[in-house]
């Protein structure tokens, strides 16, 4: 007796792929603004003192002007290392 040939494999169903909508730029500022709350914060904080800090050295207040651009040294790496921690967060929810 000879053997019969295999029957068709069953046809594929086609895979349905999600959609995404466009991402404006307000919705991804939100959207990340809220990942990672403290980026835009530490940004806002950074710009405060540079700005006080700018205003005495207009002043001549020379003392307290070279006091906020080291306050402002110290908030950009507070920002840079609140961003690299939500990198590393993200990261590790990514892999999960």
């Amino acid at each position: 007796m000879a053997a019969e040939p295999p029957p068709p494999p069953p046809p594929l169903e086609p895979i349905v792929l999600p959609v995404f909508r466009e991402e404006g730029f307000g919705d991804k500022f939100l959207r990340k603004t809220r990942e990672n709350p403290l980026v835009p914060l530490g940004c806002l904080c950074t710009v405060g003192v540079l700005t006080y800090g700018l205003i005495n050295f207009k002043r001549g207040d020379t003392r307290k002007s070279q006091l906020m651009m080291r306050a402002r040294i110290l908030a950009q790496g507070l920002t840079f290392a609140a961003l690299l921690g939500g990198m590393a967060v993200t990261a590790m929810k990514s892999r999960k």
